[in-house]
């Protein structure tokens, strides 16, 4: 996705949010506007008990629950009792785009991929995306070691490479979108194993780390050449010493920030509610709650189209990505 369309993106949702009033802390590099009054919601028939949240797939849910959980007392606050928030934490993005599917899960947190695939498969609506430092977006970045020469990620075929998980936004998809897409490598099938096997047949060595920290520790000690993931990532994860050994080879582009997607099971008056309350969470005196959650600083209004838009054009290039986003835990390990 060009800088364009993300600085499009961020003024188009900015302007949303503007529009409906929220606060924005004032370290997030974004403007502060003062809250516009909500109507008052007395007399709404929400047409529903219970509102059901999914969060991000995390094997720490002990950690992230509870939250969660002050986030949906938050929420269910916003609907005056009259509507119960249930929270679920699962281990896998199959129940989350399933529960949209069938009406067991009314919204959820979700990264990239997996949000445009819950759009496309569960008819799920994009409503918001994650601010961090007043950005809606973060760069898929190409490493190696301070000793290396490399210019390109066309380099990478037949290189030793190190991914995320084979569902990592700029671990995985963007990267190998990317090589898909110029053609320097070919998929030969329509599901997971096609993919698989163009991963085997295009580098002479691959690795799934199982995340940022230890894709860019198999670059350190030697096991592969290239690493593939976030601009950020070695700044959050890598000591000082270990950052000063390494150096970018390419920069790939802006992969969209996580999102807030809901059932089109809801009705319209009560998936505005669901909005506008969560819009509160940018709000001063609530912000709290959402930073606990991800660090997110703020959440836009958006939709999918406008948020994630082109990065689509990646996953549908990479076959078998909905089945691995089913079933992650086979996918993370080292090859």
């Amino acid at each position: 996705m060009s800088s364009g369309k993300i600085a499009g993106i961020a003024i188009g949702t900015l302007a949303i949010g503007i529009a409906i009033g929220f606060f924005i802390p004032t370290d997030s590099g974004i403007e502060q506007t003062a809250p516009v009054p909500m109507m008052q919601t007395e007399s709404v028939d929400y047409g529903i008990d219970k509102i059901t949240i999914g969060f991000i797939p995390s094997e720490k849910a002990d950690v992230l629950t509870p939250k969660a959980e002050t986030l949906a007392r938050f929420v269910e606050s916003e609907f005056d009792g009259k509507v119960e928030v249930e929270v679920v934490v699962p281990s896998n993005y199959e129940t989350i785009i399933e529960g949209l599917r069938f009406g067991h899960i009314h919204a959820a947190f979700m990264d990239t991929g997996p949000g445009w695939i819950a759009h496309d498969r569960a008819n799920a609506e994009v409503v918001m995306a994650e601010v961090k430092k007043g950005k809606v977006g973060y760069y898929a970045t190409v490493w190696q070691r301070a000793d290396s020469n490399y210019s390109s990620i066309d380099e990478a075929v037949g290189n030793k490479v190190a991914f995320t998980s084979i569902t990592g936004s700029s671990g995985f998809i963007r990267p190998m979108g990317t090589l898909v897409d110029r053609g320097l490598v070919t998929v030969e099938g329509d599901d997971i194993v096609a993919l698989k096997q163009a991963l085997d047949n295009s580098f002479e060595y691959h690795a799934f780390g199982g995340g940022y920290k230890a894709a860019l520790e198999l670059l350190l000690n030697g096991s592969v050449e290239m690493a593939f993931g976030s601009d950020i990532a070695p700044g959050k994860y890598l000591t000082p010493e270990q950052q000063a050994q390494l150096k970018k080879v390419d920069t790939l582009g802006l992969v969209p920030s996580h999102v807030f997607v809901v059932s089109n099971d809801l009705s319209s008056e009560t998936k505005q509610h669901l909005v506008d309350s969560m819009v509160k969470l940018n709000h001063q005196d609530n912000n709290q709650i959402l930073k606990d959650v991800y660090g997110a600083d703020a959440l836009l209004p958006t939709t999918a189209e406008m948020h994630i838009g082109d990065f689509g054009q990646y996953l549908d290039l990479l076959p078998g990505i909905e089945q691995a986003t089913f079933d992650k835990k086979n996918y993370d390990a080292p090859k």
